[in-house]
């Protein structure tokens, strides 16, 4: 017994608890319909215990989900006042009670309370009768204290101002039986209270008005005839005066409710009962059920709806079918069945979106309220969030819920969310309903900008122009917005350096410039470090290192130390006159500020320059008669008559190879002259008769070198007396007659096709050769003749580039020059002198063959000439030429050897042969050239040749214009 009390109050005291929690989560306000805009109807900030000074800082908010917002609260004063116009006919038709629920939410810290506001009737509606006038039929045999339904009243208002009473025009056979409907409307029927007599009074007419319960009362009328009948016995009785049933709401059309039972005391037609729905105000029974009239089955019709009405009272009539025929009236109570035919609907009110990416966990980002039409478990639900999301939903009351934060966001991770939210009732089978509803992370500035790399190298070269861009700093926020927008500065300087002075940074797009051109000699790298910040609130900042070197150019010529020598002296040197070959004799030494290769070496350009070595050569005179030696002209020649032309040409080039033709006649005889520079030989006057016939002409022809070169040829110039005797004198053959031959045509064609597929093949030739003398004989263009703007032709050839470096090891090293693909077609000569300068240019016939000899294989090389530096020359030196013997495709007997010791380049001896003409040899003098000892062969004549003079000991390298390098070492 003692447990059993402690149970019930363990429950009661739940219960209060219960209801306590429900109470201070929910304010009830009442506000009467139609109240005007303005109307207070509570006070948030007194009901919500919060201060008035604190409403707007905490953005108090009602927020509801409803169309129209029926209320606003007063931010100053917390006041609750209706702000839109309230209708309960409309909000809540056929509704006994009327509330409208809605949220008020305050933050920093979040609170929510459940508002609910009863809206309150005015009698504001006066009762109605559907129909203007009602017929009633009764007969004068009806016994008094019969019972006749009449019209029943509409009063759209609910509770005390629905219809609670009817009144009767006064008369002497009927009153009023008022059946009360509580809280709805009443009904009322007629009731007779004297026997009629049909013949007296067959018409009565009667008023009947319907009275609500307003104060003042409203009321409504309806005229009432009663047309009295002939005699009727019996009056049909129901088995009940009430009959109930149950119907489910999804039940088929022609499902049986129930089955009426009405009986008739009278017998046949009089004792017949039929059965008839009768309709009451706007509702016929009709519309949603079928009445059997003979059976009185009563069976659904369609149309159910638990949701929209959940029972129905519908009025029956019995009736006989006598001469005059008698009724009864009956009542059924039909309940609808509620079946779960309704899914849960959400309702979403977005209170905060975007969503900051820093909220904190339990914060509201909307209000979702659940519903479901459905009654009982039918119509209880529960709702949930689907999937993994960092968001919950927290139940507020009943059905309203909070959907919250419940973990970290990340806007650069997820920048929006669709949210899943699931509602299910309780409901068999249960019946859900999804919404999803999308949230947007807005930004926070939570990520500092960041470089790709921790350290940015640079490399500038020296002697730059200033102000050019010679890098692009780019750092990344994945922030958005202001918050991603960086701007770049410098941060710190090197080593006591203003970088400030030496570079500047574009603050946005991070374009680094230079602010003065960069020295290598002076400054090789320095450091500094630049800032990116980005925009936010507040900003955020990383930095990089920046190192930026100073590429070397060669922008310093080098620096030639004293000589050095055993013997002490500085600017000459003494050999002994018995120094054999790779005597060292000085060595030169210098010093470069630039670095790497800049300062590696020194090049030396050899210019092999032309000496005035070669004779005119002078070709074949040519003439339109064909004569050799000798011309003929006619007596009869006007002045300037062409005799002859003289053609020459000289192997030299430039003016070495620029001609001039002199004519030479006997004494006395001024007949003939020539061109200087075309060499063309025309008459200068008219013959006479005391002319000679016979006319021998030396012609001269001289280059414009030093010393001048020349040739001679003699040419007989004869005088005919007749254009006749000029005639070439021909034998003639006698011409056969014989007509043309079917031999001949077939010889004719055959030598046609030879000599097409000839010329055919030649063209082909000559086009294989030209394409490869673009590609390949580029770099060695063969001897051209080419004829000067004065008629005089000259002989020159392209020159070629060799690099050669030497190393200060002078016993062993070796510089071995293979020969290129092709040979030139001339050898050219090579001048050293004691400047390291080369100046002059020799060229020699052709040497067409190299033959492989001494070490790696290469070719001699023959040094014909010797010449002075061009310093020398424009001091007006004299050029000493010493020339060895031509030779041609075979090589000399020894190779030709080349010592360059310690600053001096001595040439032993030069053997040469020239296809089987001899040997011929002789020594060269030495010349100044370099700085270090080599000894090399040269494999093929050079144009120009690169020497270079390093400053420290290093291997010897040689190489070619087509890049080719050979390094040995003996």
């Amino acid at each position: 017994m003692d447990a059993h009390r402690r149970n019930r109050g363990i429950l009661c005291s739940l219960l209060v608890l219960f209801f306590l929690d429900w109470s201070a989560a929910q304010i009830s306000y009442s506000v009467t319909e139609e109240a005007n805009k303005g109307t207070v109807i509570g006070n948030l900030a007194k009901d919500l215990n919060v201060n008035v000074n604190d409403l707007q800082s905490r953005n108090l908010n009602v927020v509801s989900g409803y169309s129209k917002k029926y209320f606003e609260t007063n931010i100053k004063t917390g006041d609750l006042y209706v702000h839109e116009r309230i209708d309960r006919e409309e909000l809540c038709p056929n509704s006994l009670k009327c509330t409208l629920n809605f949220e008020a939410i305050l933050n920093g810290p979040m609170v929510i309370r459940r508002i609910e506001v009863d809206v309150v009737d005015l009698n504001d509606n006066a009762p109605i009768f559907v129909e203007n006038s009602f017929l009633l039929n009764v007969y004068e045999s009806s016994p008094t204290g019969e019972h006749f339904l009449l019209p029943l009243a509409l009063d759209e208002d609910t509770g005390s101002n629905s219809v609670k009473t009817y009144k009767l025009s006064p008369n002497e056979y009927f009153s009023l039986d008022v059946q009360s409907g509580g809280e709805r409307s009443a009904s009322a029927e007629l009731v007779l209270l004297k026997a009629l007599d049909r013949e007296k009074e067959p018409d009565i007419k009667l008023t009947l008005t319907a009275v609500d319960g307003g104060k003042p009362p409203n009321t409504g009328t309806v005229q009432i005839h009663i047309n009295v009948l002939d005699v009727n016995d019996n009056t049909p009785s129901f088995s009940k005066t009430l009959y109930k049933a149950r119907v489910k709401e999804n039940a088929p059309p022609g499902s049986l409710v129930i089955q009426l039972n009405a009986t008739d005391l009278d017998e046949g037609d009089s004792g017949t009962v039929i059965y008839s729905f009768v309709k009451r105000a706007n509702f016929n029974p009709a519309h949603m059920f079928s009445l059997n009239p003979d059976s009185g089955e009563i069976a659904v019709k369609g149309g159910l709806d638990y949701e929209s009405q959940s029972a129905y009272e519908v009025h029956v009539q019995a009736t006989d079918k006598g001469a005059s025929p008698r009724r009864a009236n009956g009542k059924v109570l039909i309940e609808v069945v509620d079946v779960n035919d309704n899914a849960p609907e959400i309702v979403v009110t977005s209170l905060l979106n975007p969503v900051k990416e820093d909220a904190e966990s339990g914060s509201v980002v909307a209000l979702v309220t659940v519903t479901d039409k459905d009654g009982g478990k039918n119509g209880q639900t529960k709702c949930k969030v689907d999937g993994s999301v960092p968001f919950r939903l927290t139940s507020n009351y009943k059905n309203y819920y909070s959907l919250v934060v419940d973990g970290p966001l990340d806007r650069e991770r997820h920048a929006l969310y669709d949210i899943t939210i699931t509602a299910h009732d309780e409901g068999s089978p249960s019946l859900s309903s999804t919404k999803v509803i999308k949230v947007e992370v807005s930004d926070v500035n939570d990520n500092p900008p960041r470089f790709s790399e921790p350290v940015i190298n640079i490399y500038v070269k020296e002697n730059g122009e200033v102000g050019h861009h010679i890098y692009v700093i780019k750092a990344i926020d994945p922030d958005a917005n202001e918050n991603a927008k960086i701007t770049y500065s410098l941060d710190g300087n090197s080593r006591n350096i203003q970088v400030t002075s030496f570079i500047n940074i574009n603050s946005e797009t991070g374009e680094i410039t230079s602010l003065q051109s960069f020295d290598y000699e002076k400054l090789k790298t320095f450091q500094f470090k630049v800032q990116a910040t980005d925009s936010g609130v507040p900003p955020l900042s990383s930095n990089v290192t920046v190192n930026v070197f100073v590429l070397d150019e060669n922008d310093n010529s080098p620096s030639i130390l004293a000589p050095y020598s055993e013997h002490g002296s500085v600017n000459s040197e003494n050999i002994p006159y018995s120094a054999e070959a790779g005597y060292f004799v000085a060595k030169i030494r210098a010093v470069d500020p630039d670095s790497g290769y800049n300062a590696l070496n020194v090049t030396v350009n050899v210019f092999v320059l032309d000496e005035n070595d070669n004779s005119p050569s002078i070709l074949a005179p040519y003439s339109e008669h064909g004569s050799v030696n000798s011309e003929n002209i006619p007596y009869s020649a006007e002045a300037g008559y062409f005799v002859a032309k003289i053609r020459a040409v000289d192997p030299d080039s430039g003016y070495n190879a620029l001609l001039s033709y002199h004519l030479s006649e006997p004494k006395g005889d001024n007949l003939f002259r020539i061109g200087t520079s075309s060499g063309e030989i025309r008459t200068k006057r008219r013959m006479s008769d005391n002319d000679l016939k016979s006319h021998p002409l030396l012609v001269l022809v001289c280059d414009n070198g030093e010393p001048s070169l020349s040739a001679t040829v003699s040419i007989e110039v004869v005088v005919l007396e007749s254009t006749a005797d000029m005639q070439t004198p021909f034998r003639h053959v006698p011409l056969k007659e014989d007509s043309f031959s079917d031999l001949n045509l077939y010889l004719l064609i055959a030598i046609v096709s030879v000599s097409v597929i000839f010329l055919l093949s030649l063209i082909s030739l000559v086009a294989v050769r030209c394409h490869r003398t673009d590609g390949s004989f580029s770099r060695y263009s063969a001897p051209m003749i080419t004829t000067h703007p004065d008629g005089s032709w000259s002989y020159s050839k392209a020159t070629q580039q060799y690099d050669v470096c030497f190393s200060s090891d002078t016993l062993k090293s070796d510089v071995v020059v293979f020969p290129a693909p092709f040979s030139p077609v001339d050898a050219e000569l090579i001048s050293i002198n004691g400047a390291d300068t080369f100046t002059r240019t020799q060229t020699l016939p052709n040497s067409e063959k190299v033959r492989a000899q001494g070490g790696g294989g290469a070719g001699t090389f023959p040094l014909c000439s010797l010449l002075h530096s061009q310093q020398q020359q424009q001091q007006g030196a004299s050029v000493p030429t010493e020339v060895s013997d031509p030779f041609g495709s075979a090589l000399p007997a020894d190779p030709l050897r080349q010592w360059v010791g310690a600053g001096a380049l001595r040439v032993n001896h030069i053997k040469s042969t020239e296809r089987g003409k001899g040997v011929g040899e002789r020594d060269e003098r030495e010349r100044l050239f370099g700085h270090a000892a080599i000894r090399h062969l040269l494999p093929k004549p050079m144009g120009v040749l690169k020497l270079f003079m390093l400053p420290r000991d290093i291997d010897i390298c040689l190489s070619f214009d087509d890049r080719s390098n050979a390094i040995f070492h003996y």
